[in-house]
């Protein structure tokens, strides 16, 4: 009988069977090949069917956001995408005498998370594929039906070019540590998302790997903030899908002129605010034993208030977010932490220099490399935050959790893995996209000979400290 790390080897075999082939793919087979993919999740009714059983399989998230996560996520993709070179020559620089090429990878080991069982795999494929890569994922186990159903659908939209299916597999059989593993370890290239456990393990197999850091994203509201917009925006991220991406809001930290706005704009959008009584019991209802619950992961806030016995509260239509006051941060303190859930806490300093020192805390504690959000008027407050927070990213004036992988209305790329630099134990700061999924050759002509002055370099040393 053959063992599970065997059946592991034989799909990456085929996998790079299949790669051999679209490595001689022109631009334009490959281009069809990555439209076969995003068509077979961006479809419709493929779509909410993915968002149905990752909802039903998983429990975590709703299907409605879960759908616009699908179809927004993956459409900005292939606008990312879009006319991008990705075989051949890609760059000339003749007056550095350089040609940059395009090369694969090879076979790429995509880990992915529960909390995005389809949205997350098909990013990956669809980026390893434009690459001219085969691509195998490891989905979690409570994902995998998800999965499975996407790569249904991507082998179907496949037929239709005449494209090789072991181009896009997943892991045989049941998904394991062990598996997975195996899988690293034969692949070229790994890309892990997922739990801190998911991309250390990445790290440590032997591969070379991208790995996210941990998420707990903080968002300061300053003095000067449009505390309306503001509120709007911090409660339809932290709400989107249940918390569950890494780029929800877990703090908010507002300066204490704004503090009674921001509180009655909040209010007003289901947002409510725990007394000591009710902190202590939802403390116990979402760590029992000190970890986060199960139970309350990418649940609504009114499922979580009937977790912690708060029948009232969970009976209330308009509830849509729990926020309970903090002032301190660490493990004795886990509303300080990432919750993946509806549920904030809430800092007041004193001024701007002040919240930007209660960040630094938060992120000393967790979360440090991803990002901060910042509300305000005081356009170089921005620029202070990303001069000092240890920080990849400074989300302005925006709702974080849709911003942060990419939006419509900013530059950053769409991606739904965000590399958090050393900061976060990563060895990348982007948000993941298809140059982390190929390799460049680069061609070196020569160019005129400039050979500068010694004292054209060092002249202002000189002069300050002689020679």
């Amino acid at each position: 009988m053959e063992s599970a790390a065997e059946a592991v080897r034989e799909v990456v075999r085929r996998a790079r069977k299949a790669q051999a082939v679209t490595a001689g793919w022109n631009q334009a087979r490959v281009d069809e090949v990555v439209d076969a993919a995003a068509w077979a999740i961006l479809e419709p009714g493929r779509n909410r069917e993915l968002a149905e059983l990752a909802v039903a399989d998983t429990g975590v998230g709703n299907v409605e956001d879960k759908v616009r996560k699908n179809h927004r996520k993956t459409l900005g993709l292939l606008r990312d995408l879009h006319g991008m070179k990705t075989v051949d020559v890609i760059a000339e620089c003749p007056e550095r005498g350089l040609v940059e090429i395009a090369r694969p990878v090879g076979v790429v080991a995509a880990i992915t998370p529960s909390t995005n069982p389809a949205a997350t795999p098909a990013n990956k494929i669809i980026n390893a594929l434009k690459a001219r890569n085969a691509i195998v994922v490891a989905p979690s186990p409570k994902g995998r039906s998800t999965c499975a159903k996407l790569l249904e659908f991507i082998h179907a939209q496949f037929d239709r070019v005449d494209a090789p299916h072991d181009l896009v597999q997943m892991l045989p059989g049941t998904i394991t540590k062990e598996a997975t593993a195996v899988l690293m370890r034969e692949a070229d290239l790994v890309v892990a998302t997922g739990s801190q456990s998911n991309v250390r393990a990445a790290y440590t197999c032997g591969t070379p790997a991208f790995g996210v850091g941990a998420g707990n994203v903080a968002a300061i509201v300053d003095e000067t903030a449009d505390c309306e917009a503001a509120a709007e925006r911090i409660v339809r991220s932290k709400t989107f899908d249940n918390a569950t991406s890494c780029s929800s809001e877990n703090s908010v930290v507002v300066v204490r002129a704004a503090r009674e706005r921001l509180l009655a704009a909040l209010a007003a959008r289901g947002v409510v605010l725990l007394d000591d009584a009710h902190k202590a019991a939802l403390q116990r209802a979402m760590w029992p034993g000190g970890k986060l619950s199960a139970d309350v992961i990418g649940k609504s806030a009114s499922e979580i208030a009937a977790v912690a016995g708060f029948g009232d509260l969970a009976r209330r239509t308009d509830l849509r977010v729990l926020m309970v006051a903090e002032s301190d941060c660490g493990p004795a303190h886990p509303f300080s932490g990432e919750k993946l859930s509806p549920v904030m806490a809430l800092y007041v300093a004193q001024d701007f220099d002040e919240a930007r020192r209660v960040v630094q805390r938060i992120y000393d504690y967790m979360g440090a490399g991803h990002s901060v959000g910042l509300h305000t008027a005081v356009e170089p407050r921005a620029l202070e935050l990303g001069l000092h927070l240890p920080v990849a990213r400074v989300i302005v004036n925006q709702a974080h959790c849709i911003a942060t992988g990419g939006s419509f209305d900013n530059g950053l790329p769409f991606s739904l893995s965000m590399g958090c630099g050393t900061w976060g134990r990563n060895n990348f700061s982007d948000n993941m996209n298809v140059r982390h999924y190929m390799n460049i050759t680069r061609i070196a002509r020569p160019i005129p000979e400039r050979v500068p002055e010694l004292d054209d370099l060092l002249g202002a040393f000189f002069r300050k400290h002689g020679r």
